[in-house]
């Protein structure tokens, strides 16, 4: 039998995954990773034209299809001016706050596949000089990347190769604490990608019969709102998206336990669904949360704004300072996955 959840096994494919650059629009090589895995393992994948993978494994019932996804694209910038000084402006992919980014390492992908790497910083970052460094805005103005090669003008970066239009990629600094934490950027959502992979693997390497066909998305445009909104069959009845618990005030979710979302910016997700799960969890004695996301959309409910007639949900592990520097706990991850591997083997509502 697999050993499931596997924790120590999710947590090294988390920290390999954060580790390979993917900022929307430019998820390629991820996707290859994703796929190598899955096809080492017997699972037959293919990709749709918006490049997401899609995986599928057959149930008793085929008339009646489910699909879970997770997103492998993340937060990210692309080089929107060359300066004269030899730095670079950007321009934001997905929705994070400047200051989440300031002084962060960072690498440059040029279009013929060269990187080279740098630093996220203000213009106004020496206090030796600027008398208002603390003060001036943390705006697409002030933040400039400093390359690490000898450049003093835009005339020695664009030789390097360097244009407007290039991604950059922001170093996710992962780290797991013999305390159980995992912190990193990108977890969202990367994490529920592992808890996925994990999830397909174990059903696959113990031969357990689903009652449904089922699908696996992995997503690659969810930070910019479409990722999940295609390539769902007609024969399907639920789908769910696995993504990040939003942990702040107010907030019920936490480290420690899965997210079950009621509502979001969208609006509630299927309340048979979201019960249904509940009674899982409570089943299973699996520890979750049931929480309202206020600024916050996702696979599932892009899924529902393109006009599919489904029922959708969405769960995730806790997933603290969302968009910035990102933590959660092993235990939020293995209550994932417990209530996963519990709901894929349930019949559909």
């Amino acid at each position: 039998m697999n050993t499931y959840p596997n924790t120590n096994a999710t947590i090294e494919l988390i920290k390999e995954l954060v580790s390979i650059p993917s900022p929307s629009g430019h998820t390629d090589n991820i996707i290859q990773f994703i796929e190598d895995k899955l096809t080492n393992i017997g699972v037959e994948t293919r990709r749709n034209r918006k490049g997401g993978l899609l995986a599928t494994l057959p149930g008793t019932d085929d008339t009646k299809h489910r699909m879970l996804t997770a997103h492998v694209d993340t937060l990210g910038a692309m080089v929107k001016e060359v300066k004269s000084n030899g730095r670079l402006k950007l321009s934001m992919i997905g929705g994070f706050r400047w200051n989440s980014v300031e002084g962060e390492y960072c690498q440059i992908e040029t279009s013929d596949g060269r990187t080279y790497t740098g630093t996220i910083l203000m213009h106004q970052t020496s206090v030796h000089v600027f008398k208002n460094a603390g003060e001036a805005k943390r705006n697409e103005e002030n933040i400039e990347v400093r390359i690490d090669e000898k450049v003093e003008n835009a005339d020695d970066v664009r030789s390097l190769g360097i244009e407007v239009g290039d991604f950059v990629s922001f170093d996710p600094r992962v780290e797991v604490t013999s305390s159980g934490f995992i912190k990193s950027r990108h977890l969202d959502d990367k994490a529920s990608v592992a808890i996925l992979l994990q999830l397909i693997e174990h059903i696959k390497k113990d031969n357990i019969q689903l009652p449904h066909t089922t699908h696996f998305l992995i997503s690659n445009n969810e930070e910019i709102g479409y990722g999940g909104n295609s390539n769902i069959t007609p024969e399907t009845i639920e789908y769910l998206a696995v993504d990040m618990g939003a942990i702040g005030d107010g907030q019920a979710s936490d480290e420690y336990t899965v997210s079950i979302c009621a509502k979001d910016s969208s609006g509630p997700y299927h309340y048979g669904l979201r019960k249904k799960l509940v009674q899982l969890a409570n089943e299973n004695n699996i520890d979750y949360k049931v929480d309202i996301y206020p600024y916050y959309g996702s696979d599932a409910s892009a899924a529902i704004r393109s006009g599919f007639d489904i029922v959708h949900g969405l769960i995730g592990p806790g997933i603290e300072s969302s968009h910035a520097f990102e933590r959660t706990h092993q235990a939020s991850i293995i209550n994932t996955e417990k209530l996963l591997l519990s709901y894929v083997q349930t019949a559909t509502i």
